[in-house]
Formats: structure tokens, sequence, C-alpha cells
């Protein structure tokens, strides 16, 4: 939870949102000997989590199954400085709430609609001319 997804949610609010994974403070603490083994942990204690790094080499994709194989290493390995494996695992857990709230349409549409009518603030219009105006230096005139 940082950068854009805090913005996000200062506009949409955290009850219109499914937010999931570490948070900033969370993945800090997480850097070094602490998460040396995170993946692999997560990998052994979650079957959920195992079913989908299996699936990447046991031919579910692609006929070679060696082809993901750097990329399950890396997530199994010593230490993956992005703790993939953390946030899956929490992804598939939010993934359930989400299903959970798809099922009542009436609360599932206005969330909907909230999310849709409070993104004004990043459109690309606005963000093109603030990056002009604050890192390019170029004059764009006035909003409007």
């Amino acid at each position: 939870m940082d950068g854009a997804n805090i913005e996000i949610c200062d506009e949409v609010g955290a009850e219109n949102m499914f937010i999931f994974g570490l948070t900033s403070e969370e993945a800090e603490s997480m850097q070094g000997e602490a998460g040396r083994h995170a993946g692999r942990a997560v990998y052994n204690a979650n079957r959920e989590v195992r079913r989908t790094v299996d699936s990447l080499c046991d031919g579910s994709f692609c006929e070679d199954r060696e082809l993901f194989r750097p990329l399950v290493d890396s997530l199994l390995g010593d230490h993956d400085p992005y703790l993939l494996l953390v946030d899956l695992e929490k992804y598939l857990r939010c993934q359930d709430e989400v299903d959970k709230a798809y099922l009542d349409q009436r609360t599932w549409t206005m969330k909907s609609i909230l999310n849709v009518a409070r993104m004004g603030k990043f459109s690309s219009d606005r963000t093109v001319a603030e990056y002009a105006r604050e890192i390019w230096g170029v004059d764009v005139g006035s909003e409007g």
C-alpha cells in the first residue's frame, strides 16, 4: 500500500476497494534475513499457492515445462526482494472477498459507480499537464 494506491484510496475510500499485500512497512521489515525464505515458507504452508506455482512447470501453460523454471526458482530461492508469494497468498484471500462481495449486486454496483465517479483526479489530461508544468517546465496554459 503505497504511491498511487494511497492516492486512489484517498479518492474512492478504502471501503470501496479491495486491498491486498504487504504494507510498505511490512515489506521493509521482511528485507534481509527476515524475508530470506519467505517465498519458500508460503509455498510450503499454502496448498493453493503451491498449486499455482507448480502449474507454471507442469504443462498447464506451456508444453515446455522448463520455460518458467527461472521464475519458479526465483520465487522459491534464497530471497525474492519483491516478496511475491507473500503477496500472492494475500491476493488469493482478497479474491475470495471479491467473489463474496460480487454476490451482493446492489453494493457491488454502488462501489463500482463510486470508483468511476471518483477517478477524475487520475485523468491522463490532468496527469500530462501536471508533468508538463512540474517536471518538464512547460507552460501548458490555464486549466479548464
